[in-house]
C-alpha cells in the first residue's frame, strides 16, 4: 500500500456514514471472520434464499447505482442486457485494471476489504445467470491479487463459492486473471481479448459485450468499486441508497486525492459534494499555502479545470456541466506554479507510449502531438503550432476505434482553453515561465 494512503486520517463524511470505507481500516477485514463479524455476506445470503435474478436486477435499477470506472453507465441496466434466453454461458467480469493515473481506490478496496468485492460479485453472477466470473486485476497489483485470492479460498471453504452455494443450487466459480501489463487493457473489449489470450486490441461495436463478450457469450463487465456497493444497496434496500447524494447521481463515491494538497488519500464521500470541500475540508488545502491553479477531476482522461471552477459539485452531471468529466474519481490537484505545458505534454507522452496502434488516428496522432509539444516545452515552438495541435486534436477526437485517443487530445484542449497564455509564453520566450 502506497505510504500517503496509509497516513490519511478521515476518509469518510462528515456527518455521514460511510459505505464501502466503514470498516477499510480494521486490520483484519481482510480475512473472511472478521468480515462476516461486521455483517458480510449476509446480502448473498438474502439473495439466494429470497431473490429471483429478475429482482436483484430490479434493486439495482432503483437504486440508481452507475458505473464507477469511468463511464457511469447504469449498473442494473447493464445487467438488464444480457439475455437470460441465450444457450450460451454467461460470464460476469470485474474491471480491476486501474490504470487511469491519478486513480488509485479500487487497489485500496482489494487491499484491505476483498471480501466485499466477492460478495458483490456473486450477486451480480447470480443476477446475470453466470456461473463462472474473472476478476482481471492489473499486474502491478501483485499484492492486491494474492489477497483476492487468499480471500477466494476462505469464501470457498466457507461454502460462498463453488458448487449447491448456501444450499441454494446455484454454482459460481471466481478466478483471478493477472493483467496484460497496458493501459489499453482496462477498455472492457480489450478486457475480454486479454482473457481469452491474444493481443488486447479494442473491438469494434456493436456487437456489445452483453450480446457477444468474453468467449463469444454473454457478458457483464462492471468496476470494483461498483460491484463493492451491491451488497450494501441488496442489505439496505434501493431507497436507501437512492436518498444519498443527487437524484441522479445516487450514492457515495471514492475521490483518489492527489497532486499539490496536504492530505492526499482516497476519500468516500457523498456525490455532490463540492470540489472546495474535498481539497480544502479534507485534503487540507494546498500544501505550503500556495493558491490552487488547476485540477484534474476525473483521472487524466477528464478535462483540466480552473480554480474558477472549484465550487463544482462532484457528481456526473454537474462536472459536464462545468466542462469536465467525473470519470473514475481521480482528483489531481495543480498549485500556482504548475506549468500547464508541461502538464499537458506529459499526459500526451503518456497516451503516445499507451496507444495500442491498432487505429491510424490515435496510433499516428498521438506522436504528432508529443512531437510538437515536445519542441513548445524545449523553447523551439512557433506561434502557428497551437493552431495545428487544436486541429490534430479535432483529427483525433471523435474518430479513433476506442477513447483512448480522445483522452489524449484532452490536457491539450482543455490547457489551452484555459490557460493559452503559457503556451504563447513557451514559444514567445523559448523557456517555461515557472523555470528557477
Amino acid at each position: 500500500m502506497s505510504e500517503f494512503v496509509i497516513k490519511t486520517q478521515n476518509r469518510g463524511s462528515i456527518g455521514s456514514e460511510k459505505i464501502l470505507f466503514k470498516y477499510i481500516d480494521q486490520p483484519d477485514q481482510y480475512k473472511i471472520d472478521t468480515y462476516i463479524k461486521n455483517g458480510g455476506y449476509r446480502a448473498v445470503s438474502r439473495v439466494l434464499k429470497e431473490l429471483s435474478s429478475e429482482q436483484v436486477i430490479d434493486i439495482v435499477k432503483r437504486s440508481g447505482l452507475r458505473g464507477r470506472g469511468g463511464a457511469g453507465f447504469p449498473t442494473g441496466l447493464k445487467w438488464g442486457f444480457v439475455p437470460k434466453e441465450s444457450p450460451k454461458s454467461r460470464f460476469l467480469l470485474c474491471n480491476a485494471d486501474e490504470g487511469e493515473p491519478g486513480t488509485f481506490k479500487d487497489r485500496e478496496l482489494m487491499e484491505k476489504d476483498p471480501h466485499q468485492l466477492l460478495e458483490g460479485i456473486i450477486i451480480g453472477s447470480y443476477a446475470i445467470g453466470a456461473h463462472l466470473s474473472f476478476i482481471y486485476i492489473r499486474a502491478e497489483f501483485a499484492f492486491a491479487a494474492n489477497r483476492l485470492e487468499e480471500a477466494i479460498k476462505e469464501a470457498y471453504d466457507r461454502g460462498f463459492l463453488g458448487k449447491n452455494i448456501l444450499g441454494s443450487g446455484y454454482d459460481l466459480d471466481i478466478k483471478v486473471y493477472r493483467g496484460g501489463g497496458a493501459y489499453i487493457c482496462g477498455e472492457e473489449t480489450s478486457l475480454l481479448q486479454s482473457i481469452e489470450g491474444v493481443r488486447p486490441l479494442v473491438r469494434l461495436r456493436p456487437p456489445y459485450p452483453a450480446i457477444c463478450g468474453c468467449y463469444a457469450c454473454p457478458s457483464a463487465v462492471n468496476n470494483v468499486e461498483t460491484l463493492s456497493n451491491v451488497p450494501h444497496i441488496v442489505l439496505n434496500g434501493a431507497e436507501w441508497y437512492a436518498k444519498i447524494g443527487t437524484p441522479k447521481s445516487t450514492g457515495t463515491k471514492i475521490f483518489s486525492l492527489s497532486g499539490q494538497v496536504n492530505k492526499p488519500g482516497n476519500y468516500e464521500l457523498p456525490m455532490g459534494t463540492t470540489l472546495k470541500e474535498l481539497i480544502y475540508e479534507y485534503g487540507g488545502g494546498i500544501k505550503n499555502n500556495k493558491k490552487l491553479k488547476a485540477v484534474i477531476p476525473g483521472g487524466v482522461s477528464t478535462q483540466v479545470l480552473p480554480a474558477s471552477k472549484v465550487e463544482v459539485k462532484l457528481d456526473f452531471e454537474s462536472l459536464i456541466e462545468a466542462g469536465s468529466m467525473l470519470g473514475s474519481g481521480g482528483v489531481i490537484v495543480m498549485d500556482e506554479d504548475t506549468c500547464m505545458v508541461k502538464t499537458a505534454y506529459r499526459l500526451v507522452r503518456f497516451y503516445e507510449e499507451e496507444s495500442c496502434g491498432e487505429c491510424t488516428p490515435c496510433r499516428e496522432g498521438t506522436y504528432w502531438l508529443s512531437k510538437i509539444m515536445r519542441r513548445i516545452e524545449y523553447g523551439q515552438g512557433r506561434m502557428e503550432d497551437i493552431d495545428l495541435l487544436l486541429d490534430l486534436c479535432d483529427n483525433i477526437f471523435g474518430k479513433a476505434i476506442c477513447p483512448l485517443g480522445d483522452s489524449a487530445t484532452i490536457p491539450i484542449t482543455s490547457t489551452l482553453e484555459h490557460f493559452r497564455e503559457e503556451y504563447e509564453y513557451h514559444i514567445k520566450n523559448k523557456r517555461c515561465p515557472f523555470e528557477k
